[in-house]
This record gives structure tokens, sequence and C-alpha cells, in this order.
């Protein structure tokens, strides 16, 4: 048993309202700079859909990820030979045509036009080569129209369900599904990097691409089959998403998490076996992959778990942190999240909570009453988000997993409806589906009314360690190669600064504190983001003897 630590993240596809508003929050603080236009860290899609970009679901096209071949796991894309074959001449990668060309608009056409009969057009000009163009297409061309034969209709999981999918109007479904790197156990765009840029940390798991060593050969695009690495066509280097990692090391949540409206992500450690991962990966059935990949994780509770991570050099306070994870409550205790294509054999960490809303609808169209426990459970069959279509998402096709989540889901509204309803709770209801009526209640608190410290359980880096952290941070600096963004927080908005624990500790403290001045100097640390504008901000200005006196 080897035990490592990983920062994993789930998310409740029933919480979703497709507002954009982590990929928006997500894109400032990252990708907004010169060369990342088309970079979206964090996308939405409307399922179904073709995705972001085209079509990146068509392993069959692009390679992505990773296959058995007698017994023994190895690259869709072709070993080191075929790479080298290759290295100048990709065919397997998407074009800017399968995102899209970014564009801005000639302002200035607009702004300084001379007075005229007819009103000056403001007419859009790609980023990247400056000619007018034609828009038709971007990262969510195709949002809310889940329904339509123009675009749903050509979603790739699709193949082999066509039947049980109907695009008449009045049976027409679509649901949100927002979209980070996945930071895999088994990450087949490491394994694709010639140059041995990308690495996962020890530490937590997380996967990074040094820029320093990044010559930009592009595998890693073609490597991952979920293509959430970028080329950045300005510094000729590869970017992906980076899960917020400066906050992470100080007890924050990601961007898209913090800002997230609806307050589906949460983000937690789990503990699991190195020396199972390769095995889980090589499992024949693809729809054991899912199973198998449960079995890599640790119970951070067992006697033995803990003597063996902290062996390995995991601190307390982490393992600590890995028990309260409500990462590994909703995976291996509940059993209600499922990876998204565990049949890439990457072993991906960010894991969903399949949609159930429009079941309720379904039983509410016959008159009957929509949270009994025997409708509900009777309705999950006739969904118009069919299981089938989920199974191909999240279980590799095998709708027995999908079908007992979406029964726990739908045995948890009826429960909790009776005591809301001021009626005894009915036991049969959690027996029905496996559970005891506190595991039920357990996870109606975590999936419905979790508190911030409950969603985001991220044990801090620690103080010896904070020297390695920041020199991989600062080895990755992505402003170091001339223009664009020079801070995190936007374009222009400084100078260059360190991505170092230190600055991120006083972030923490502003978000955290409970005044508007900082926790520990509040003589001279004030927060004005937090200031209504009435009266003057306590901290703002030296009290004054009056109140020198009262102290």
């Amino acid at each position: 048993m080897r035990v490592m630590a990983q920062m994993a993240m789930v998310m409740n596809l029933d919480k979703c309202i497709g507002c954009h508003t982590c990929s928006v929050t997500c894109k400032q603080a990252w990708t907004n700079r010169a060369g990342t236009e088309y970079v979206w860290f964090n996308n939405v899609e409307t399922r179904p859909g073709l995705g972001y970009p085209r079509g990146y679901e068509d392993q069959d096209e692009w390679q992505g990820g990773w296959v058995v071949n007698n017994g023994r796991l190895r690259l869709r894309a072709g070993g080191r030979f075929k790479k080298l074959l290759t290295i100048f001449s990709n065919p397997k990668m998407p074009s800017i045509h399968d995102y899209y060309e970014p564009w801005t608009y000639d302002y200035e056409t607009l702004l300084n036009a001379p007075a005229q009969k007819n009103f000056p057009v403001a007419r859009p000009h790609s980023l990247i080569s400056g000619k007018p163009i034609n828009v038709s297409w971007s990262a969510n061309w195709d949002d809310d129209l889940g329904g339509s034969r123009e675009h749903a209709a050509n979603d790739v999981m699709l193949r082999g369900i066509e039947d049980k999918v109907k695009f008449e109007f009045e049976q027409t479904f679509m649901f949100y599904l927002p979209r980070i790197c996945e930071h895999c156990l088994n990450p087949s765009c490491a394994a694709s990097c010639p140059s041995g840029a990308i690495y996962k940390r020890e530490e937590d798991g997380i996967v990074l691409v040094d820029q320093d060593k990044c010559r930009g050969w592009r595998k890693c695009v073609s490597g991952c089959p979920y293509k959430k690495i970028y080329f950045n066509h300005r510094t000729g280097k590869a970017e992906k998403c980076t899960f917020c990692f400066p906050r992470i090391e100080v007890g924050l949540p990601t961007v898209c998490s913090e800002t997230c409206v609806g307050r589906l992500r949460y983000i937690g450690l789990m503990l699991y076996d190195a020396d199972k991962v390769l095995t889980a990966a090589s499992t024949e059935d693809d729809q054991g992959l899912y199973e198998a990949q449960r079995d890599v994780f640790l119970d951070p509770n067992d006697p033995e778990v803990i003597r063996e991570a902290e062996k390995a050099g995991i601190a307390r306070d982490w393992i600590d942190a890995a028990q309260r994870s409500p990462i590994y409550a909703l995976i291996n205790t509940y059993k209600v999240a499922l990876p998204l294509h565990p049949e890439y054999r990457t072993m991906p960490m960010v894991w969903y909570i399949p949609p159930l809303s429009p079941v309720v609808d379904v039983v509410q169209e016959t008159g009957e009453d929509a949270e009994d426990k025997g409708n509900l459970f009777a309705a999950i069959d006739a969904l118009r988000i069919p299981i089938e279509y989920l199974a191909e998402l999240f279980t590799a096709g095998d709708v027995v997993p999908v079908d007992a989540v979406l029964k726990k889901l739908a045995a948890m509204r009826c429960y909790m409806r009776d005591i809301n309803m001021g009626r005894d709770p009915d036991p049969s209801i959690p027996a029905a589906v496996g559970m005891t009526e506190e595991e039920m209640y357990d996870m109606y608190r975590l999936l419905a009314i979790a508190k911030y410290d409950e969603r985001y359980v991220i044990p801090p880096a620690h103080t010896e360690q904070a020297h390695s952290l920041e020199e991989l941070a600062t080895e990755c600096a992505v402003s170091d190669y001339g223009g664009g963004q020079s801070d995190l927080f936007g374009e222009g908005s400084g100078l260059p600064t360190p991505i170092a624990v230190e600055n991120f500790q006083m972030l923490q403290s502003r978000q955290t504190s409970d005044s508007l001045a900082g926790p520990d100097a509040k003589d001279s640390r004030v927060n004005l983001l937090n200031w209504d504008g009435k009266g003057s901000p306590g901290g703002l200005f030296p009290p004054r003897e009056d109140e020198e006196g009262q102290r």
C-alpha cells in the first residue's frame, strides 16, 4: 500500500443553472491574456450537444486517453515511436475551427465615424489574423439548444442510443455540464508529453505544466481525451486548468467554486493507493472501471490507512481533512457521484452527481403526487433524460449505477418531504435504497444545506513546504513570456508578482475576516471591498483620543 493524497471535486448537476459565472470568473483570473482568447479552463456545456471543442468525445477521431491491448495499458494515440514520426505534423489535434476563432469588434469605426445617414457598425475582426470574419461558432454557441437537431443530434454520446432520445419539442431535454481539467490519477497528457513538461504534484495530485520545459509539441492536446489542455499561440506553450493551486495551498476553494451561484461544487481530499492505479486502469471491461476506481480510494478512518499515510509523510491535519471530506462521502459512503467517461482510463478526479429534476415534472404531468416514493421510483425509467444517455457519460454505458444513484436522490426527496410536512418519517424509504435514516438525513444535509466549510474541506499547505510550492508556482509563470496579463487578477492590474503562499495568506485573511479591517493589523489593513459606503469603515483612520481613553 502506497498512500497518496489527491485534491478532488464533485459537482451536483441538479443545481447547475447554466449561468456561466464559473467560466467568466475563471477566464478573468487565469486566461485574460493575449494568446489565450479561445482558452476556457472552465466551460459549461449544454447536453445533449457538441461540447467544447466540438466533438471532443469522439476518440475514434482524436485518439485521446488509454486503451488496453493484450492486458497492457497503452496510449490510444500510440507510443514513443509513433509520436516521434508525427512530432512535427500532428494530425490528431483539434484545429481552431473545432474551438472557435476569437474575435473583437472594430470599435474605432463605431466611435470615430463622421456624421452620416446610416449608423456605423462595429464589425467583428479576428484576434489571430486581425482580418474581418463572420462569427459562426464559439465556446458555448449551442447553449440551451439541447433539443435542436442542428447541434444536439450530432452529440457523439448518442451513437447507439438514438432510439432512446427524442427531439420532438414536447419530448426534448437538456442539462448543463460544467467541465474543468480532471486532474487524473493516470493522466494521459503527462504520458504523451515528449518534453516531460507536465507533472502531477506529489503533495496534492494537481496536474500542472512546467512552462520552462514545454516546447509546444502539443502532444498533450492530442493525448487528453477531455481536451482540457490548450495551446497558447502567443507564447508557444501549453496551458491548462491549475485547480487554482495558489488558493488551494492556503485552504481557499477554486475561483469557479467560490463564485458558483448554485453552490453545486464540493472540494475535498481523497487518500488513494497509488499501487492500485495501474491495475484499476487496466481493467478489461469498460463498465468495470467505475468500481475499479472506487476500489483505489482508501478509507481515511481505517487505522491501517492512517498508519501508512503517516509513514508516507502525510500530515495529521491532512488525514483529518480526508476524514471530513465531502468527496469521500459522496463517492464511497453515499455512492451518488460518478466519474466523467471512465472508459478513457485516466482515472478522473472531478466527479458528478447526475441530474434528477425532470423526473418530478414527468410525474406531475400525470396528475399524481410527484414526491411519492412509489411514483418517483417508477418514473425514473420514463425520464426525459434517458438513463442510457447518462450512463454513456458517467459509467461507460452501464445503467445500473446510474439507476441506483437516481433512486437514492428520489428517495431522499420523499423522505425529507415527510419530515418537512410534519409527518413521521418513513424508515422503509431509505431502506429501499440500502441506506439508514441517519445516512439519508446526512446526505440531504450535504447536498441541500451544507455550509461553506462543509462543502470545502481543504487543508492548507504546511509552512515547511512553502518554498518548494512557491518555486513550483513561479517556474510555471505564464506572464514571463511577454505581453498580456501581468498579474493574477486581470490585464493591466499591476506589475508581475510571484504566486507565493504568503500572498494568498493575505487573501485568505481578507476573505475570512469578520470586519473590514484585516484580523491581525487592524490599524493598518482595511478591506474596502466589503464596505457598503455608509459612514467610515473601522480601522481606516487612527482612533480618536476620546476613543483611546474609553479603551
